[in-house]
């Protein structure tokens, strides 16, 4: 293989798990959120699952305020939101050009080192879940990654270029938390449910150098992002009719605990973060309307930082983000209670 160069032996997940472990009040607080996260999407809990933050956890201390302030606006709104903070150290590329997230370089202005970045985000995890009591969600770009912070996450997705690919799939079935499956770049949903199919199986495949047996995780289910058509525009899935056929195609799947999640950023507000609470209001109307959305949709994902819009990668801005545009503070805390309240 002479065109790849072998640069470090990463440490197995046991090892940094040894070396930075939970605390007590950490596993018991993690615990106590998987429980209420499982109740929404098994229909058992009729409250909102709100999963927000950066496009991508740049830095540690912005992300840390950030998630500071979401903590105190928790408890004005736990009766009807369960907010699960976005700590997204992964940013897909469709070329694989650009900033890959704080896991390939912990510092946005310095040298790629997934060594360090491993270090990186799995401290960043245990202060938010240690200094504010959220266990967060992220995403799964490298299947191989989960267990570097299995026992922090309350909440996993697998992105649009990555559904349809058969790892991300068997992995998501051998968790045991609920893991959010984004329609694929083209928005087709018989893809999307194949997916999310796959993924409530228990399967035998080839795991970090192991043969694993998964049993399979009923916890399992849609994320609608948008689209983008052939021509590369893109576009919405989060109206009335995108919302009953995949009401109608979960229904001829038989799979257990029928849920979606809609994605108020990306092509669905075709990456104009400021159209974000109108998209999500939207779909509270919606959902009022129509008996079987209501039942089916189970809450958001939203892209929110310190500071709206968004940076070139040097980040001068403190608090915006380097990736995709988000929604400021001001605005996001407005929409969470007016979220609250409309629920």
């Amino acid at each position: 293989m002479k065109n790849m160069i072998f640069k470090h032996r990463l440490p197995i997940p046991k090892e940094l798990k040894e070396k930075y472990p939970v605390s007590r009040e950490g596993a018991q607080a993690k615990a106590a959120n998987d429980s209420q996260i499982r109740d929404i999407i098994t229909g058992k809990s009729d409250k909102m699952l709100l999963v927000v933050g950066p496009c991508s956890a740049d830095r540690e201390d912005s992300v840390l305020e950030y998630i500071g302030r979401l903590a105190g606006l928790r408890e004005q709104v736990n009766e009807r939101i369960v907010i699960v903070p976005r700590i997204f150290t992964n940013k897909p590329r469709t070329t694989g050009a650009g900033y890959k997230g704080m896991l390939h370089q912990p510092d946005p202005n310095g040298e790629q080192d997934i060594l360090e970045g491993i270090v990186a985000i799995r401290r960043l995890h245990m202060r938010v879940l240690n200094e504010t009591g959220f266990s967060c969600a992220d995403e799964m770009l490298y299947p191989e990654e989960h267990r570097f912070l299995s026992d922090l996450l309350s909440y996993v997705t697998v992105g649009a270029r990555s559904v349809e690919n058969q790892q991300h799939r068997l992995t998501a079935s051998g968790l045991d938390i609920p893991v959010g499956m984004k329609n694929p770049t083209s928005g087709n949903l018989t893809v999307l449910l194949n997916s999310i199919g796959a993924a409530h199986l228990p399967h035998t495949f080839i795991y970090r150098n192991w043969e694993v047996e998964s049993k399979g995780n009923p916890l399992a289910h849609a994320v609608l992002r948008g689209y983008k058509d052939q021509e590369g525009k893109m576009l919405p899935n989060y109206g009335t009719e995108t919302l009953t056929r995949l009401t109608e195609l979960y229904a001829k799947s038989g799979l257990d605990n029928p849920a979606v999640i809609v994605d108020t950023n990306h092509c669905n507000s075709g990456k104009d973060a400021l159209k974000q609470p109108r998209i999500a209001l939207e779909v509270i109307n919606s959902a009022h309307q129509n008996t079987d959305i209501r039942k089916l949709l189970k809450g958001f994902m939203i892209e929110s930082y310190l500071e709206d819009g968004c940076q070139s990668a040097d980040g001068s801005i403190y608090g915006k983000s380097i990736t995709d545009p988000c929604l400021g503070w001001e605005k996001t805390e407005r929409l969470i209670l007016d979220l609250a309240e409309k629920w």
